[in-house]
């Protein structure tokens, strides 16, 4: 006969989550989520959802490469066929490759309208009536590389996947039946982007049916995975079927158990619904503490070298641009006047500072050190 305590198999039970009416039997897993289908409205929304979140650094970029206030709308992203999306084309255009060839490797793309192609390069090489030249080819695959980059770090911090990376993007502008596509039904991202010209241009991003499928599927595991994370631990227990037990000799209270007063070997368990001994736990330093001899190894590097750089500031030319200067021409920096100077060590930001005169020399005095956390931002 049973004096009312559990016995160490329920206790073991209770505590791995399983209903102690059946003892082994464990509360089953969570699903891993589905497959998504290529050309699905699961797969759609996913792409649609990601490639959303990444316009407004999009539009940043191509507001800094153009020197406009640039602005790209959408996408609206729809599956497609070849023929779909002929018939949307204009006669000419700008057919630029950028297939991901590591972490979802596969067929991707962008195209351009000749017009809205000619009107970037125009803008980022300051020229009126230009041709799509390989100069211009050149200026409209550095377009696209920026805007795969933004894509690959939004990727990699969204699903993990740490091994994204895409070919060097390839440009031609040539009559829309030579545009290689990706066969069969793939996504289609249609934007709308703005250059301040008054007009509204147009341009697609083509995702070949394993990519599109492969990231859908990554985006999804990855939120599920985040959404059981949140989940509590019991939260797989079926309260309803434990038995109303009393532990220790005290009884069972509105039908859940008094745990205060059980014990395992001996010791108290301290879980009690009343009168319970509740401790903070105390964690360890973290921080690692400098012994004796780690201070001493220090001190013999203390007199090494190294390079100090003041950085006013930084900015891109193109190589035409380079070779065309000469005594008198003035290049415009990144920076403000008066913005703070980036002051680094051997190549690295350590702190920030302000220009100052000594004497008849310049000197820079130091304002902020940079933290940990922005020295390693910066550097990625």
């Amino acid at each position: 006969m049973s004096d009312g305590a559990l016995s160490q198999d329920e206790i073991d039970a209770l505590l791995a989550g399983v209903d102690s009416s059946a003892l082994g039997s464990p509360t089953p897993a969570p699903a891993a989520p589905a497959a998504v289908a290529s050309g699905s409205e699961d797969e759609r929304k996913a792409i649609q959802g990601f490639l959303s979140g990444t316009v407004d650094a999009q539009s940043s970029n191509l507001s800094m490469l153009t020197g406009k206030d640039a602005t790209l709308r959408g996408p609206n992203v729809v599956p497609m066929t070849r023929d779909d999306l002929m018939a949307q084309l204009p006669d000419m255009v700008t057919g630029i490759k950028a297939d991901f060839n590591s972490g979802f490797p596969g067929e991707h793309s962008f195209i351009f309208a000749e017009d809205t192609a000619k009107a970037i390069a125009a803008l980022m090489n300051k020229e009126e009536n230009i041709e799509l030249d390989e100069m211009a080819m050149s200026v409209l695959g550095e377009v696209v590389s920026q805007m795969v980059g933004s894509q690959i770090t939004a990727l990699t911090d969204k699903t993990g996947n740490k091994s994204i990376a895409a070919v060097a993007p390839e440009a031609a502008n040539v009559a829309k039946a030579v545009v290689a596509m990706p066969g069969g039904t793939f996504m289609c991202a249609i934007y709308q982007l703005g250059l301040g010209d008054g007009k509204t241009h147009q341009l697609w991003e083509i995702l070949g049916s394993s990519v599109s499928s492969d990231i859908a599927q990554a985006l999804n595991a990855k939120s599920s995975g985040a959404a059981a994370a949140a989940q509590p631990a019991f939260a797989g227990m079926d309260m309803g079927a434990m038995p109303n037990l009393s532990m220790g000799g005290m009884p069972a209270m509105g039908g859940m158990p008094a745990m205060g007063g059980m014990g395992m070997g001996g010791m108290p368990m301290g879980m009690g619904m009343g009168g319970a001994s509740v401790q903070s736990v105390q964690f360890p330093n973290l921080m690692p503490q400098p012994t004796a001899q780690e201070q001493g190894n220090i001190g013999l590097i203390m007199d090494v070298f190294m390079e100090m750089t003041v950085e006013l500031g930084r900015t891109r030319k193109l190589i035409k641009e380079i070779l065309g200067m000469g005594e008198g021409t003035i290049i415009e920096l990144d920076k403000l006047a008066g913005e703070p100077v980036d002051i680094l060590v051997n190549h690295k930001l350590i702190a920030k500072g302000e220009v100052v005169v000594i004497d008849e020399n310049f000197g820079v005095r130091v304002t902020e050190i940079v933290s940990p956390m922005e020295r390693m931002s910066s550097e990625q």
